[in-house]
């Protein structure tokens, strides 16, 4: 196996697949980079046996076929620490590989590439394209919202339901829920499927995203999800789970609506969060006529009060909530203004764009 590259074509592909490896592991292959030469191509894959990572780079020039494995975390860091414009020669030898680059060289361990591990892949039941665009925006408006090591092991990633004419991703943590739709798209099922993609899955998949046109093929099998393109391949076990019906959650029937300028309200939040309990991040919404009064307290007995013109005509409230959860709503929705629905004190928000969009987000109360 011998091949060069420029170090920036050999670096980003390290950096993703890299990504995906655990620091420890249960077998010490898990920790190198499986390296594949063949027909002009070399591919960079990475896994922990839940998320595998493939990365394609082309070649040109003289290089020989060949496959092996090497410590993915000491090879990257060579890699980087080599200066921008370098050129870097492969070489196996001797079931060790030889790293060179202008008066640097480097001489690495190898394990066999026959032992690396080959992730299961399911039964590819569904298989649909999509933008990458398309995939980005639904994890980047909706992945704030996933638990995180939450003993209800199923709301620790994101769920993806695929219809027909829709593909929509859900997250919530049982204190706030978000949704996101993609339509316009067209899939090969009958009726809905649900999979619960893992959240180190969700996240490493959102670093090879842009918010191109581009396509992506899309294969959802009934344990695994498998997202292609011409460069890489992401694959990933789905959490066997039920997640909630997260329908039930939404909430209907809200009489007291609230349009607000986000900027204004965004500052406001954030000025009120600072004097905010930094355990509970509780504020308190007081509604009238036009105008929105933030305010926050502390142990301390320190009081912040923000007030915000809003467009409102409904009767007088006061609910609470915790800060960040209406920050990270805040810090997702494109639009200038936001749309709040309330029922009563006890009951739930509803967030979304004042013209509706394709997100709906959803803020459980606190006792203040």
């Amino acid at each position: 196996m011998k091949f060069t590259l420029a170090r920036e074509q050999l670096l980003k592909p390290l950096q993703l697949v890299v990504g995906v490896i655990e620091k420890r592991q249960t077998m010490p292959i898990l920790a190198n980079v499986y390296m594949v030469l063949r027909d002009n191509e070399l591919s960079l894959t990475g896994t922990d046996m839940e998320v595998e990572m493939v990365v394609r780079v082309p070649l040109d020039g003289e290089f020989e076929d060949g496959e092996i494995t090497v410590p993915a975390k000491k090879l990257t860091d060579i890699v980087r620490s080599l200066s921008e414009d370098s050129q870097i020669k492969f070489e196996l030898k001797d079931q060790r590989v030889v790293v060179k680059a202008g008066r640097s060289r480097f001489q690495l361990s190898t394990l066999p590439a026959s032992d690396y591990p080959a992730t299961e892949q399911g039964d590819k039941d569904i298989v649909f394209s999509v933008t990458k665009g398309g995939v980005k925006r639904l994890i980047d408006r909706t992945a704030f919202a996933m638990a995180q090591q939450d003993v209800r092991y199923y709301l620790n990633g994101m769920l993806c339901e695929v219809a027909p004419s829709h593909f929509r991703s859900v997250a919530t943590d049982g204190h706030r829920l978000a949704l996101c739709d993609l339509k316009e798209v067209s899939i090969p099922v009958a009726e809905k499927q649900l999979a619960i993609v893992p959240r180190k899955g969700i996240m490493e998949l959102a670093r090879l995203l842009d918010d191109s046109a581009e396509l992506v093929e899309i294969a959802l099998g009934a344990t695994h999800i498998q997202v292609r393109s011409d460069v890489f391949t992401f694959t990933s076990k789905l959490i066997d789970g039920k997640f909630p019906e997260y329908e039930r959650v939404l909430p209907k029937g809200g009489d007291k609506v609230l349009f607000g300028a986000k900027s204004d309200l965004k500052q406001a939040f954030a000025r009120a969060a600072i004097l905010s309990n930094e355990k509970y991040r509780g504020v308190r919404l007081l509604l009238s006529q036009g105008l929105l009064t933030i305010v926050a307290n502390n142990p301390e007995q320190e009081e912040a009060t923000e007030e915000v013109l809003v467009d409102y005509d409904g009767e007088e409230m006061e609910i609470g909530f915790n800060v960040s959860y209406l920050q990270d709503v805040a810090n997702v929705i494109d639009a200038d203004s936001l749309k709040l629905t309330l029922s009563n004190a006890n009951a739930s928000v509803l967030i979304e764009e004042p013209n509706g969009g394709d997100s709906m987000y959803v803020v459980m109360p606190m006792r203040m």
